[in-house]
């Protein structure tokens, strides 16, 4: 029999077995065990993580308790290869497909894939508004990142993830303020000797998996070599209140249908600057339940057949 080599050449039996006699030098055991394995036939199956199935009547808490369990029992992937690559450009639908994948393979994960993850497992959870949250931190000379996957129910804060570190991933949501939950893991990343830098904060993500919208990942890039203390916890409640008027606009996140909702409204309002047509847009959700005249109805006709 022969085998083949790191170089890709074959070598006789002779040398395989000399290179397991250097094997056996730092492992003595280690050819023996090898073949058993190998040639064990009854050996357990690894088990498979299940998808966690709520009841309609069980607690929002109780439910994020399980999905983040779920992520956990995933387990962090410490191998060094990315098992599923993601990029946060696609629309919400492909990372919903990405994330069903995933429960299918059960593999170990990283903080990104368990941010897709539990927008995945928590869209049926409506009253649960969710948003990313990213940290650039530094320790020993080299900058670390990091997401988490924030959450607001009832007007509390917490964060669904995973991590090497048990601080950094799981939130109940018991935090007050945003600023509360931000400065939780900032000590937590103290507390692991790394000082942070920067804290990107995204708008809040749609229930719907169909959606072709994109997730806003950055909407409000804070740098804290820049912010005083008290400017950092401002700039953090005033995102937290921008995303609570766009929910209580009842616009939700971003619409990826922004330049249909231009050409629908254009010739019924007329020429407007994006800032203020958008703003009329959210202020009135009802707009095309207005008839619409005889000269607007070729310019809907046209968009109805490009799409």
């Amino acid at each position: 029999p022969f085998f083949i080599n790191r170089g890709g050449l074959p070598v006789d039996e002779p040398t395989w077995e000399r290179m397991w006699r250097h094997v056996g030098r730092i492992h003595p055991e280690g050819a023996r065990v090898a073949q058993r394995i190998r040639g064990a036939a009854d050996l357990p199956k690894i088990p498979i993580p299940s998808v966690p199935v709520f009841q309609p009547t069980t607690p929002i808490p109780e439910r994020l308790e399980a999905v983040q369990r779920y992520i956990r029992e995933l387990q962090y992937n410490h191998t060094g290869t990315q098992f599923f690559e993601i990029k946060k450009s696609r629309p919400l639908t492909g990372l919903m497909d990405l994330a069903k994948e995933m429960t299918k393979e059960a593999l170990p994960i990283k903080c990104l894939e368990a941010v897709i993850l539990g927008i995945y497992l928590t869209n049926n959870i409506t009253t649960l508004d969710r948003f990313p949250i990213s940290f650039k931190t530094h320790f020993s000379g080299n900058y670390f990142r990091h997401i988490v996957l924030g959450v607001n129910f009832g007007g509390r804060y917490g964060a669904l993830g995973i991590s090497r570190r048990e601080e950094l991933m799981y939130k109940a949501p018991v935090f007050r303020t945003l600023s509360e939950l931000i400065f939780d893991f900032e000590e937590a990343y103290r507390r692991c000797w790394h000082t942070l830098k920067k804290v990107k904060l995204g708008h809040c993500i749609s229930h719907d998996p169909h959606s072709v919208e994109q997730i806003e990942w950055k909407h409000s890039i804070l740098d804290l070599d820049k912010l005083t203390r008290e400017d950092f916890r401002k700039e953090l409640e005033r995102h937290a209140r921008d995303m609570r008027l766009k929910i209580g606009k009842g616009t939700g996140p971003p619409s990826p249908t922004k330049d249909r909702k231009k050409d629908v409204s254009s010739p019924q309002r007329g020429q407007a600057s994006p800032h203020r047509r958008n703003s009329r847009g959210d202020r009135r959700p009802s707009g095309e339940k207005k008839p619409a005249d005889s000269k607007a109805m070729p310019d809907l006709n046209g968009y109805q057949i490009r799409v």
